[in-house]
């Protein structure tokens, strides 16, 4: 799961997958990122533990980090939270293999199909709702095709 700055989207893309392969026993290695690496270390906005928190979903053990190209031959599936990420992602290998593991989040999503998840940095607080909405969507999709 990666974003811009790791601490928005892809903690709360993370968070979500990992609470519900919880419950469905799925033994899948699951990690956010961001392209940019300036909160390197910090948790996660305190708007995204908040929202993930309302759903049950504890992210606050999340510390943000920026993507390395070997997580794109480590991880079987990256995703992006838009295409300003994918195309960042996708620029840090040459390989058409690696590339093609590198995908835009909402590919999965029914009601959101291949929309940018919205940064939700500069917003009060309802962006960070919306942005659970389309997440929450999209990872149901992930599990309904990968499981």
């Amino acid at each position: 799961m990666v974003c811009l700055g790791n601490i928005c989207r892809s903690p709360l893309a993370e968070g979500i997958l990992s609470h519900k392969i919880s419950s469905n026993k799925h033994d899948w290695e699951i990690d956010s990122a961001g392209t940019g690496g300036w909160h390197a270390g910090q948790q996660p906005d305190i708007r995204s533990i908040h929202i993930a928190g309302k759903y049950g979903i504890d992210i606050t053990y999340q510390r943000a980090r920026k993507i390395r190209p070997d997580d794109l031959k480590y991880f079987d599936l990256i995703l992006a939270m838009d295409r300003s990420n994918l195309k960042a992602i996708a620029s840090l290998t040459t390989s058409k293999e690696l590339k093609e593991k590198v995908k835009l989040i909402t590919e999965y999503s029914e009601k959101y199909k291949d929309q940018d998840v919205p940064d939700p940095y500069y917003d009060k607080y309802y962006g960070f709702q919306i942005v659970y909405n389309i997440l929450d969507d999209a990872i149901d999709g992930i599990l309904k095709k990968h499981s």
